[in-house]
């Protein structure tokens, strides 16, 4: 069973950057593909990015294409969201979750099981 934290969340201006971590702990998660979601105040979760096991494919959505930028550690079970240009409308609770294993397509939501339990970032304008 594979546990998943996030952490790196924060209040932050408009433009600023955040880096986000999801740590894995329970086995190695380097044979799944790990995905990035956020859901708002008021708004359906919805999927940020994702990674293959690999880390050869990443999908973004169209929202944070060219501003985030995801990446994962094997060594370390640990996956990175990197933020930049941070938008107001970039808040909400992120969540990292475990995708498919030995997959490289996990992004839509049935794709990812194993949620974390959130962390917050909050872009002020």
């Amino acid at each position: 069973q594979v546990q998943l934290v996030e952490s790196g969340g924060g209040l932050v201006q408009a433009g600023d950057s955040l880096r986000l971590s999801c740590a894995a702990s329970g086995r190695s998660f380097s044979s799944f593909d790990i995905g990035w979601f956020r859901r708002a105040p008021g708004k359906e979760r919805e999927f940020v990015a994702s990674i293959s096991w690999t880390g050869v494919n990443t999908y973004y959505a169209d929202s944070v294409k060219g501003r985030f930028t995801i990446s994962r550690d094997n060594a370390k079970n640990t996956v990175y969201l990197q933020m930049n240009s941070l938008k107001p409308e970039d808040t909400a609770v992120y969540f990292c979750a475990l995708g498919r294993e030995y997959y490289s397509y996990s992004y839509y939501p049935r794709d990812f099981a194993s949620w974390g339990q959130g962390t917050q970032v909050t872009v002020s304008s």
